[in-house]
C-alpha cells in the first residue's frame, strides 16, 4: 500500500541532510507534504517543491503547522498517511533506517498507530521535557484508555481516519493535536494501537550540524537547555495546551462523514 508523508518544519540548517537522504525518503513514500512556517526562505520553499514527490506550503500561521500537512497530504492518493515533526523523522532515517523501515511496513496494518518513545530513547531528552510530557502523556493515555507516550510528533492513519480528523478538526490547535487526533479517531470507533522505537531520540541537538548529534553532544545540549528556566515554564505550558485540547475534544460533537453528506 501507498504511504504518504505529512510533515511540519521549521527549518534550522537541515536541508542537506535531507538531501543526503532524499532516495531513501522518495523509495519509502509515495508523497511528502511539507508545511513551513511563515518567514522561511522563498529559495528554500522554491528548492523544496523542485524536488520530485515534493510539495511544500507556507502557512499563515505556524499553530496552523501539523493540520495544513496532514490536509495536503490527504489529496496525494495514498491508503495510508504517516504525521512527523521532521526534524525528529529526519533523526530517524538517519541514524536507525532499519527500524523506520520495519515501522513502515506495520503501518498498513492499523487504522492509527501512535509512535512513542522507548525509554532510552525519552532518556536523551531534557529533563525539562521528560518531566513535563509525564503529565499530559498520563492525562492522554488515560482518556485515550492504554498507556502511550503521545507527544513525540510521530503517527500514522489509514486515509478514513486521516478524513475523521480533518472532518473534526481545525487549524489552531498546533502541539495539542497529540491529544486531539487519536481522540477524535477513538471516539469515531478506530482502533488507536502504539508501538515504541529507539529512533525518536532528542534531535534538538543536530540543528544547523552537517549529521545527527552524537550521544555526548545530546547530553551537553540537554543540560544546556534544562539550565534555562524559560525552557521549563515553555515545556509546562505545551503539557497544559495538550492536556486542553484533549478535554475539549471530549466534551464537543464528533461528526462522521456519512452525517455530512446528508
Amino acid at each position: 500500500m501507498r504511504i504518504a508523508l505529512a510533515t511540519a518544519w521549521d527549518p534550522r540548517g537541515e536541508m542537506t541532510r535531507f538531501l543526503n537522504l532524499l532516495p531513501q525518503f522518495q523509495d519509502a513514500y509515495s508523497g511528502m507534504a511539507f508545511s513551513l512556517p511563515p518567514g522561511v526562505g522563498e529559495h528554500l520553499v522554491e528548492k523544496l517543491n523542485g524536488l520530485s514527490q515534493v510539495t511544500a506550503t507556507v502557512t499563515e500561521d505556524w499553530s496552523h503547522g501539523r493540520y495544513s500537512a496532514l490536509k495536503l497530504a490527504a489529496d496525494f492518493g495514498a491508503e495510508h498517511i504517516q504525521y512527523a515533526d521532521f526534524d525528529r523523522l529526519l533523526r530517524w532515517v538517519e541514524i536507525r533506517p532499519d527500524e523506520w523501515r520495519q515501522v513502515l511496513s506495520e503501518i498498513p496494518e492499523h487504522d492509527c498507530l501512535i509512535l512513542g518513545r522507548s525509554a532510552a530513547s525519552y532518556q536523551t531528552h531534557p529533563r525539562a521535557l521528560i518531566e513535563t510530557e509525564a503529565i499530559s502523556n498520563r492525562v492522554v493515555s488515560h482518556l485515550v484508555g492504554q498507556p502511550m507516550d503521545v507527544s513525540a510528533g510521530s503517527k500514522s492513519f489509514s486515509i478514513q481516519a486521516c478524513e475523521t480528523i480533518l472532518l473534526n478538526s481545525t487549524p489552531g490547535n498546533a502541539l495539542g493535536t497529540d491529544a486531539e487526533w487519536p481522540l477524535i479517531l477513538k471516539r469515531s470507533g478506530f482502533e488507536v494501537d502504539y508501538v515504541e522505537v529507539d529512533g525518536l531520540d532528542w534531535e534538538s541537538a543536530d540543528r544547523y550540524q552537517d549529521e545527527a548529534a552524537d550521544q555526548q553532544s545530546q547530553k551537553a545540549a540537554a543540560d544546556m537547555y534544562d539550565a534555562d528556566a524559560a525552557n521549563w515554564s515553555r515545556r509546562a505550558a505545551v503539557a497544559m495546551e495538550i492536556v486542553q485540547v484533549g478535554l475539549d475534544t471530549l466534551a464537543r460533537e464528533i461528526a462522521s462523514k456519512s452525517e455530512t453528506e446528508i
